[in-house]
């Protein structure tokens, strides 16, 4: 690799978004030393292509972390509860993409956009948020911090992809079996269900996740509690609803908001937009233009559009958010993290 830089190990090298991860790493031309690939005992052996090497996956073990300075881990909650401690007892800083963590009071939850300076407070564990709380925070932090924010309303409209590669393979085999006028049984979708499965092509499907006593599933409660964590607004009223569309890849969101400060028109938060880091703005509806989740695929920022002033609520705006949920939803708010600790001297090389 090099002799500068740092070790860094991915665990769940083999999944979606670990792939995402090791072509952000490449691409972000991320300043590795040596890196080392983790996943379950089926996939090691297998070798993958980083920076013109091959590069052989090993089983994840407590012992695989000895000497890792980064390790970002994508292998399921499970799996980072049992491996992320023991990473970071070995001295690495873990950046881990599932829920495992992230409510854990000791664990910084972290949009770097929005909370960088938690970062520093961390205890060897840092966790990423949900791919659809970190793309509507990015979206709202900058209006925050120019007029306020006292409401947030969300409903979602989440990619097939964000339930993994198994769950995209079902939607399009249930699209050519439909087309076809061939029979095919749900089996995938809802995920977290173990009752019902039902279709995701041509369809929408208001459950993400399981239900809990609420009446609200756990991805929108996800969605609740991470916003207040990470903004440090633990009474900002917020209610999400997540559904499911039959899209591969890139979740959209319709938002809206209320700020603290009167009197704003959309040219206000339009504005705020335009400057803001990680945002492109699209919002020109006389020309019809507008985000959309197949032009936002393979892009890190996140593109907001249909921004206008509520009808009724002087403070009320609405807005449309799309961003691509297996980059800065997942593999590339990861890495930025990674890029955050050593621009921050937080993590240095050894």
């Amino acid at each position: 690799m090099s002799n500068k830089g740092f070790h860094v190990a991915v665990v769940g090298a083999t999944g979606a978004v670990g792939q995402q991860m090791l072509k952000t790493l490449e691409e972000r031309n991320f300043p590795i030393k040596t890196l080392t690939l983790l996943s379950s005992a089926r996939s090691a052996g297998k070798t993958v292509s980083f920076r013109g090497e091959e590069v052989t996956i090993q089983e994840a073990k407590p012992e695989s972390f000895e000497g890792i300075d980064i390790a970002l881990f994508s292998a399921g909650g499970s799996v980072s509860e049992a491996l992320a401690p023991e990473a970071a007892k070995r001295g690495a800083v873990v950046i881990d993409n599932t829920s495992a963590f992230r409510m854990h009071p000791d664990v910084p939850l972290v949009v770097p956009e929005v909370n960088k300076e938690d970062l520093r407070n961390h205890n060897g564990i840092i966790a990423n948020p949900n791919c659809s709380t970190i793309q509507m925070l990015v979206a709202l932090e900058p209006i925050r911090q120019a007029y306020g924010l006292k409401k947030v309303i969300v409903s979602t409209y989440q990619a097939v992809s964000g339930a993994g590669a198994k769950a995209v393979e079902e939607l399009y085999n249930q699209t050519k079996a439909i087309l076809n006028n061939e029979p095919f049984e749900p089996k995938i979708l809802p995920v977290g269900s173990d009752k019902k499965h039902y279709q995701i092509a041509f369809n929408a499907i208001p459950q993400i996740d399981k239900f809990q006593d609420n009446g609200f599933t756990y991805e929108e409660m996800k969605m609740i509690n991470e916003t207040k964590k990470i903004m440090h607004m633990a009474d900002l009223p917020v209610a999400a609803t997540c559904v499911r569309l039959p899209v591969a890849t890139g979740h959209s969101e319709s938002l809206y908001f209320e700020t603290e400060k009167g009197g704003l028109t959309a040219a206000d938060i339009q504005a705020v937009l335009k400057e803001a880091p990680g945002v492109v703005l699209q919002d020109n509806p006389s020309e019809q233009v507008y985000p959309m989740p197949a032009d936002c695929v393979g892009k890190n920022d996140t593109f907001v559009g249909r921004v206008r002033k509520d009808l009724d609520t002087d403070t009320g705006f609405h807005m449309w958010v799309v961003s691509d949920n297996l980059l800065k939803g997942a593999a590339w708010n990861s890495v930025q993290i990674a890029e955050t600790l050593i621009e921050m001297e937080i993590v240095t090389e050894k």
